[in-house]
């Protein structure tokens, strides 16, 4: 045995990129014979999705796992799917990001490592490499002691820091530094410089800095100079090495393989016919030209390095060859995989098709490019006039692709395909080794290969001049010969008899039997020898070392009793199991008829104690109740009557035409029993579902199942909010986990850094509507990670990245895994805005799109609804964490890490600005809305920098106010009032004002009535829960009872029940403390003002507020006048929007972007008085309510909120007061039913939750549909032709020029109302045309903020078009009077854009 221990680290390890991957891949069998599980691979844990090459094992090294857990080290362990299936640690680096000045600096102090000019590039691999060596440190402290031969054999630069790192922690770990190719040549190499005529001549930190190389470069040198052995791989890179370090390598470790991947006897003749037929019928379909049989089949492949790995000279090889007019026909595959997005949909139909008659042309490509006008190699080949036409017997195919078995268009591995071929062609200029070649003859198939590949040399060396390898001689400066004489090397090949063929293949194969690892691992043996021969110079630091684990041994032994749980339920008879099938879809919770056969059967107290849970209530059924109601003949016709409703509200088909909308929110608000709302977004949520089930259209709700839910309120003593999070039990909750066929939970699951995130699904029936949300408390993942859905609002920011990544991403994948299509995708605010990232890749994958088709896919089909009304409300996300969690997702989509970032930015190169989600949302989504009339506004002024060049008062951001869901919010004598005034046909079609105004034909009395019995009912509730919470916060028995004395129930009350954030002003009411008691100390008038609600709680302000309300309800003057009722939930909700008589909202404008709670009281004829914000300020009609003007007066918040206040007490001294008391000869306040009236029928009907919906559709929702189907009709053509124009408009913006412009010449440029503005402007379009352009005269003011604003634009008329010139005419009355700014702008035009805000380029002239 070599060592007891061998630690390989390679950014390669399960990374499939490169030659090295090969190297350590095709060696780990050998090494696994001689060392088992004792061998382990090191690679980052990159968080790419569904690895084939890592199979994770939750079982191995199982006490170590927590131990490194508890450092801070996150790690995957498993096993490489390779030969072997050696053990695998994959170390996630990223969370050293936020240390990486720290770790660096350190470095430089102790080795003077030059990190200073590194960039990403240099610093991942940096942080990876430490990250790797503090593993390996962490195994060897708990595993390892003083007697153990250690090895850490680490490769390439990337890899270093871990060198220097155990250096100073581990001394008794023998390290080994293998570099494949060294920094400087590569950089040399690959900047067209000569490297090797004169390799002396470079100063290597002179180059280095030349290049930006000097990290890399310093991490390299300092490697080979501190590793214990220092190898590398072939000849001519230990050149590099003795001239870049002064240090050459102390072993040649020569690259070897397996060939267990080639077939034998008469598989390897079936797969090669098989592999030949591919590759000609792809090849004839691509060009549509019948290829003969007997065809050479030449292959190039490898790294995209177009002059390094030769692919330049191997074109002008072939294009040299094809002057020469060969008499066999020549096919070259040049298979490097580029920038692409899938198979091509035109050649897959021509592969389905007889070859036709028309040949094509200057046609390459098997797979669709990214960039195809700046691609290398269709370059070189138009340079070198290939162009496939038929008279011509050379020929090339371009695969752009990784050939995993899987590409679309061969659907053949690399090595399936490769055994089709007769030569392959390899001319590298820089290959330190070189295994494509080595893997060509492993097949028996001839190679050509050059005197600069370390392998060329080897091959030259071992064997000599022979042709199955050709090693052509290449330097410097001989590219003209190098070309000939590939050119001749492929003739030659293609003039071979059958016999040669033979012999050369024979000769192949044996030479490459010489390159097995069990005749080269030697070499890596001598470097392992000497490597522990240093290591143990250095015994006297290491010799007491002990291993952790013995400690551990100690005390595991000790016996642990095994408990299991036993649960004791009731059991419905079978008279009574129609109950359940009840509980278990949240209809009940607004059909009032359900609700009270749960009630009545439960009792009050126990209804109360369950938390009017239906699930929970059925568990916990006394046998006692059961016996009473199962021959209960009553109860029984009820239960039939109300299950027969409830069958056929189910039952009945949907028959609207619109596709399904998956509707995407962080909470959603449904019952009070599913704990997964905390305020007004998540009631709206659920008040949308609901009326989305009533309404019967197709829809699904996508959300996150949290443990502990938002948090249970309770004040202190002191008055102080105490949060507390009781735990939701899983098994009382109305959710049902999806499973598959084999009785196994439904899981998605994301890549996180260092391990694997499982979210388990669950469906809840909301009506009709199935609502999936998903849950990470599960043992699969880390103790941190089950936290991601322990709270709604709790945690950090990293929790609340992954919150959102799970909501977007994962309900995605969630939907995929369910077979979900939705066709619309609603993001309710911008928490799931990930979600259009993952669609754009699903595209891309799916239908082999690029990133701007999946975009403009994923665009025209999502309507992202923002419920903000400041930026800062928004989330947003550093970048360093942003890097940490998708450092990998721009590979995803091909574009730049800027560029990713940029996405969630106003700007790319607003570098310091965090990662918005808002942005982001609105990036992928063609239509924005707010919640509101003004919310609409505020979001369009919010996000007006998205569109530069364009103002807020044009934007295409639109809104949709809020409504709320009657049946949910009016209370039951509301319900039987309305159905019994206004007809049966109300229950379909609430949002009409012709029921409503029949509210005028109910007697007063009956309002009133109604009135007095909910307010009565409101406190029948509340002072029970009062006297409980008083008590337990230890309130003195005296105020107790004093306040609850003081509560009356026949007097005007007034509610303030909301979120206690500070914008929303619940101290308003208390600026004037004395004039608050001359209102409250009326006794022919009394008042009373009744409290509820939380405070986020990392709002300290609004907790605060919170206080000062339970301190003035403790003063004399104020008790039993001002109470605060704790846990502000559904319930209270409930009774206080049909209980109170008049509702409170006094918020800070414009921050109240819409406010439903006001919204639910007038659903109840409860009289709001508020600011005119949010909806209110549409709603508000005088005579059905109160309100505080929109204007601001005072840009001082102070003196504002003091006008305000006065206000405030003005209104309801002089006109709420008189409106209540002033009674009739029958004890009825006539002017206030009026008002409540009024309030039925001019409000409510407009504030339903069906005219939100309606709203939804015929604003968005239709012509999102409508465009969606347009684009991608026609196997998306005209997605494809829209992508075209955009390109074309792009290539040629910078060539519009103003050749003229011609007007009336004015003084001052002033005209008179009435006169004419007449001009003629004629323009350069370059490739455009007028039809292309929309020209616009643009007329700006200012607003009261001094604010530029859009008055007023206009159209020029297109009138003529000469080549690439376009000339355009307005004309118009000047009728406004005032002083304008004005200019002229132009911006693209398209039938198929959606808005101008779609394709925002402008240019003014």
């Amino acid at each position: 045995m070599i060592a007891d221990y061998i630690f390989e680290t390679a950014w390669e390890i399960c990374n499939k990129v490169g030659g090295i991957h090969t190297v350590l891949s095709t060696k780990a069998a050998t090494v696994v014979e001689n060392l088992h599980d004792n061998y382990i691979c090191i690679g980052p844990d990159l968080s790419k999705e569904h690895s084939d090459d890592f199979i994770e094992d939750v079982s191995l090294y199982k006490n170590w796992r927590d131990v490194v857990q508890h450092e801070g080290l996150k790690v995957r362990i498993g096993r490489w799917r390779i030969c072997g299936s050696p053990v695998v640690f994959l170390v996630d680096f990223t969370p050293f990001f936020e240390k990486k000045n720290e770790i660096l600096t350190k470095f430089w102090l102790n080795y003077k490592l030059d990190s200073i000019s590194g960039q990403w590039d240099y610093i991942e691999p940096a942080l990876f490499g430490y990250a790797a060596g503090r593993v390996i440190e962490s195994f060897y402290n708990f595993y390892c002691n003083s007697m153990d031969q250690i090895i850490a054999h680490f490769h390439e630069w990337m890899t270093g820091t871990g060198i220097l790192y155990l250096k100073d922690t581990a001394p008794q770990i023998a390290t080994v530094f293998t570099t494949h190719a060294t920094v400087l040549g590569r950089c040399i190499a690959g900047n067209g410089l000569p490297l090797y005529s004169d390799i002396k001549q470079y100063n290597p930190i002179e180059t280095a800095c030349r290049f930006g190389v000097q990290s890399k470069y310093s991490l390299e040198s300092l490697s080979a100079q501190h590793a214990d052995a220092f190898t590398t791989v072939s000849d001519i890179t230990n050149k590099e090495c003795d001239a870049f370090f002064c240090k050459p390598a102390d072993v040649i470790t020569i690259n070897g393989f397996e060939d267990d991947f080639v077939p034998k006897g008469d598989e390897y003749t079936t797969k090669r016919a098989a592999a030949r037929k591919t590759l000609l019928h792809v090849a004839s379909s691509l060009m549509q030209q019948q290829l003969p049989e007997d065809a050479m089949l030449v292959i190039n492949s490898g790294r995209f390095e177009f002059k390094n790995k030769g692919i330049d000279v191997f074109i002008k090889s072939l294009s040299k060859l094809s002057q020469q007019h060969p008499s066999r026909t020549i096919v070259a595959f040049l298979t490097v995989p580029a920038g692409n997005s899938g198979k091509r949909v035109d050649l897959l139909q021509r592969m389905q098709q007889p070859i036709g008659n028309a040949p094509i042309t200057g046609d390459f490509a098997t797979h669709v490019l990214h960039d195809p006008y700046n691609d290398p190699i269709l370059k070189a080949l138009a340079e070198n006039q290939l162009y496939n036409s038929p008279e011509n017997h050379v020929k090339v195919v371009y695969v752009p692709v990784y050939l995993d078995g899987n590409d679309g268009i061969f659907n053949l591995s690399y090595y399936d395909l490769l055994i089709g071929f007769d030569l392959s062609v390899f001319p590298s200029y820089y290959e330190p080794w070189g295994y494509t070649p080595l893997e060509s003859i492993a097949f028996g198939i001839p190679t050509v290969t050059t005197s600069l590949a370390g392998f060329g040399l080897w091959v030259r060396d071992q064997f000599g001049e022979q042709q199955s390898v050709t090693v052509i001689d290449r330097n410097d400066y001989n590219e003209e010969e190098t070309v000939d004489n590939i050119a001749k090397a492929i003739s030659f090949y293609s003039q071979c008899n059958k016999q040669t063929k033979d012999n050369l293949s024979h000769t192949a194969i044996q030479i490459a039997q010489k390159a097995l690892w069990t005749n080269l691992y030697d070499n890596y043996k001598k470097a392992y020898t000497l490597a522990l021969s240093k290591s143990e110079l250095r015994f006297d630091q290491y010799q007491t070392k002990t291993a952790n684990i013995s400690q551990i041994v100690e005390h595991s032994n000790m016996e642990q009793p095994e408990w299991h749980r036993i649960a004791i339920k009731s059991h419905l008879p079978e008279s009574l199991k129609k109950l359940e099938s009840l509980s278990e879809n949240l209809w009940w919770s607004w059909n009032y008829e359900a609700r009270e056969l749960f009630e009545e059967i439960a009792g009050p107290t126990l209804w109360q104690a369950c938390a009017e849970n239906p699930i929970h209530l059925i568990q916990i059924l006394p046998l006692e109740r059961i016996e009473n109601f199962t021959g209960n003949e009553t109860f029984q016709k009820r239960l039939d009557k109300v299950y027969d409703d409830f069958r056929t509200y189910m039952d009945t088909p949907c028959t609207r035409p619109e596709g399904k909308i998956a509707y995407f929110s962080m909470e959603f608000g449904i019952s009070n029993e599913l704990k997964i709302f905390s305020g007004g977004l998540g009631m709206l949520a659920g008040d949308y579902l609901k009326e989305a089930s009533d309404s019967n259209v197709n829809m699904i709700g996508i959300g996150l199942l949290y443990r502990y839910g938002y948090f249970t309120q309770q004040i202190s003593a002191h008055g102080a909010q105490v949060n507390l999070y009781p735990p939701q039990s899983f098994s009382k909750l109305p959710i049902t986990p999806l499973k598959d066929k084999n009785g196994e939970w439904e899981k998605v699951s994301l890549a996180l850094p260092g391990r694997t995130l499982y979210a388990r699904i669950w469906r809840v029936d909301v009506g009709r509507i199935p609502l999936y949300l998903l849950d990470t408390d599960l043992d699969e993942n880390w103790n941190e990670d089950r936290g991601v859905t322990a709270t709604l609002s709790g945690g950090d920011v990293e929790n609340r990245l992954k919150q959102e990544m799970l909501l977007g991403i994962g309900g995605m994948r969630m939907l995929n895994l369910l077979g979900e299509k939705p066709t619309l995708f609603h993001l309710n605010e911008g928490h799931a805005a990930f979600l259009g990232l993952e669609r754009v890749y699903q595209i891309m994958q799916e239908e082999h799109v690029n990133m701007s088709v999946a975009t403009e896919l994923v665009r025209a089909s999502s309507l992202y609804t923002t419920h903000t009304p400041v930026p800062a409300g928004h989330d947003a996300f550093h970048e360093d964490l942003m890097r940490t969690y998708f450092a990998s997702f721009p590979e995803r989509y091909n574009i730049s890490w800027e560029n990713f970032m940029g996405l969630g930015r106003k700007r790319d190169d607003y570098t310091n600005d965090k990662f918005s989600m808002s942005i982001l949302a609105c990036r992928f989504s063609q239509e924005i809305n707010g919640v509101s009339r003004i919310h609409g506004r505020v979001s369009r002024e919010m996000f007006a920098d998205l569109y530069e060049g364009r103002f807020a008062e044009e934007s295409h951001i639109g809104y949709v106010t809020n409504g709320v869901h009657y049946p949910t919010w009016a209370h039951k004598k509301w319900q039987q009032l309305h159905l019994e005034t206004f007809g049966e046909e109300f229950a379909s079609d609430r949002s009409n004002p012709d029921f409503w105004n029949k509210i005028e034909q109910v007697d007063d009395g009956r309002i009133w009535q109604i009135k007095q019995e909910l307010r009565k009912e409101m406190f029948d509730d509340i002072k029970p829960m009062l006297n409980e919470q008083m008590r337990r916060r230890n309130e003195s028995p005296a105020l107790i009872n004093n306040t609850l004395k003081a509560i009356r129930d026949d007097v005007l009350t007034i509610g303030f029940a909301r979120r206690f954030a500070t914008y929303k002003r619940a101290y308003l009411l208390f600026m004037n403390e004395d004039r608050l008691h001359e209102l409250l100390s009326n006794k022919e008038h009394p008042i009373q003002f009744v409290f509820a609600g939380k405070a986020h709680p990392h709002d300290k302000a609004g907790q605060d507020l919170i206080t000062r309300i339970i301190e003035l309800a403790r003063k004399p003057e104020f008790v039993g006048k001002i109470i605060f009722v704790e846990n502000y939930d559904m319930i209270l909700a409930k009774k206080l929007v049909s209980g109170c008589d008049v509702w409170l909202n006094t918020p800070t404008r414009p921050l109240e972007a819409s406010g439903t709670s006001g919204e639910k009281a007038v659903m109840n004829g409860v009289l709001n008085f508020s600011v005119l914000d949010g909806w209110w300020a549409e709603g508000y009609v005088p005579g059905a309510g109160w309100a505080i003007k929109e204007q601001i007066t005072y840009q001082d918040n102070r003196l504002q909120d003091e006008l305000d206040a006065a206000t405030l007490y003005s209104t309801i001294e002089e006109e709420i007061v008189p409106a209540f008391y002033v009674r009739n000869n029958l004890g009825i306040p006539t002017e206030w039913v009026a008002m409540m009236k009024k309030c039925f029928s001019h409000i409510s009907p407009h504030y339903t939750m069906k005219r939100q919906l309606d709203d939804y559709y015929t604003k968005f929702y239709h012509k999102l549909e409508s465009r969606y189907h347009t684009l991608t009709g026609n196997n998306l053509a005209e997605a494809r032709n829209l992508l075209r124009w955009k390109e074309k408009v792009l290539a040629n913006w910078s060539m519009i020029k103003c050749v003229s412009l011609k007007s009336e010449d004015r003084i001052n440029n002033t005209f008179y109302v009435g006169e004419k503005l007449d001009m003629t402007l004629t323009i350069k379009t370059g490739a455009l045309t007028a039809d292309d352009l929309k020209v616009e005269l643009v007329f700006t003011d200012a607003d009261d903020r001094s604010r530029t604003r859009l008055f007023a634009k206009y159209p020029f008329v297109p009138v003529k078009q000469e080549h690439d010139t376009a000339t355009y005419h307005f004309e118009m009355d000047a009728k406004d009077v005032g002083l304008w700014n004005c200019a002229i702008r132009i911006i693209p035009q398209n039938p198929l854009l959606p808005h101008d805000q779609d394709f925002n380029l402008v240019k003014w002239m």
